[in-house]
């Protein structure tokens, strides 16, 4: 049974191209070996449907639906689709609190007493150290799968009250330790600072600046979520995932979005149009702990030199959904992968093969530029 589900992914396979994009800007070579890989990696891991999208030269250039965004009824994926994005919303989290920090109302180096007092060591615990995960809080969700509790909403404040009142895993700042209580926590101070709610702040502030209109509040708007989230036990067949009560993803992954918005926000900080420089250069700083080791991190997002480039990047999941992104922001190129299967390694190995493949093709680029000219006779 499980192989036939996979098989039916693999054999329903369909491309739908956004009609506004222009998808000859990838070179056909280059594009046929992206829907090769992606079928692939879908007949390989079983996921039922992926988007993608790719930004080169600061523009978005491709974007498509693979496979179905429900199976029964069937329903084809397509690029427009709202996703969910997971994790990679606490990067716009993150973004929220610069904000604040350049209209004066706070700094990163504030301590979270100054809102939460009643929080475990409080007066020693910062915002750098929430949005670098060097906090020492506990992560309320550590599992990347749904368990019963999440099936119950929570007020947000509750959830931090219960994980953020308990000892700490560390000092402050002394290690790394990825913690979903520390964006749910920061979500919250966006909204003590600003006197509004945070979704409220988060859209009039960030979402519509950047262009992002097909951004969804989960916790509201899930309803309109076009695809289905799946899960697969061992070698089952796929079966439908259920999303997280509202509440448990406050801040820190309550973002769906269609490929192309998340591949705008990636343009917006590529050419750093929303915050300040100071601002971006916080944003991709890697957080160095006391004993000056390196975490990797910065705010809300991994932060890495490869090859002498730097990288911006993260994934995300939520119940029956995985998502990557990942950003160059000297060469103004990004990739967008959003899936519909928790627990799936498919959007990383998507991404991956991707990136192996622009860079080959860069290079070979490059070197028929080098390549003396022949010559005339």
């Amino acid at each position: 049974m499980g192989r036939f589900t996979v098989w039916t992914a693999s054999a329903c396979l369909l491309i739908t191209t956004s009609a506004g994009l222009r998808a000859q800007q990838v070179s056909p070579e280059l594009k046929g070996k992206i829907d090769a890989a992606v079928k692939q990696v879908m007949d390989k891991t079983g996921v039922p449907s992926a988007t993608l999208g790719v930004v080169q030269g600061g523009r978005v250039v491709y974007t498509a639906g693979y496979g179905q965004a429900r199976l029964a009824p069937p329903l084809a994926a397509a690029a427009g689709m709202h996703y969910p994005i997971g994790s990679i919303s606490k990067q716009f989290t993150a973004t929220c609190l610069l904000l604040l920090a350049e209209d004066g109302k706070l700094t990163l180096d504030d301590p979270v007493s100054k809102w939460y007092p009643e929080l475990t060591r409080a007066n020693e615990v910062t915002l750098r150290n929430l949005l670098t995960h060097t906090s020492g809080y506990q992560d309320y969700a550590p599992q990347d799968y749904t368990i019963p509790a999440w099936m119950k909403p929570i007020k947000p404040l509750d959830l931090v009250h219960v994980w953020a009142e308990k000892p700490l895993d560390f000092d402050p700042g002394t290690k790394w330790q990825y913690s979903n209580t520390n964006f749910v926590l920061a979500a919250l101070i966006v909204e003590k600072a600003s006197g509004v709610p945070y979704w409220e702040f988060l859209s009039t502030r960030v979402l519509h600046p950047v262009g992002l209109s097909g951004a969804l509040n989960l916790d509201t708007e899930r309803d309109k979520v076009e695809p289905q989230g799946y899960m697969q036990n061992a070698l089952a067949p796929v079966r439908p995932a259920i999303l997280e009560a509202p509440g448990w993803y406050y801040g820190d992954a309550s973002l769906a979005m269609p490929v192309a918005d998340l591949l705008q926000w990636d343009i917006s900080v590529i050419d750093r149009t929303l915050l300040k420089p100071a601002s971006y250069e916080a944003f991709e700083t890697d957080m160095k702990l006391k004993d000056g080791t390196a975490t990797g991190y910065g705010l809300g997002v991994s932060v890495i030199v490869r090859d002498g480039r730097r990288v911006i990047t993260h994934s995300g999941e939520v119940g029956g959904f995985v998502a990557q992104n990942t950003v160059f922001p000297d060469d103004k190129v990004a990739i967008a992968v959003l899936t519909n299967q928790e627990a799936s390694s498919a959007a990383g190995a998507i991404a991956r093969r991707w990136l192996h493949w622009y860079w080959l093709d860069r290079a070979q680029r490059l070197r028929l530029r080098l390549l003396p000219r022949q010559r005339r006779r």
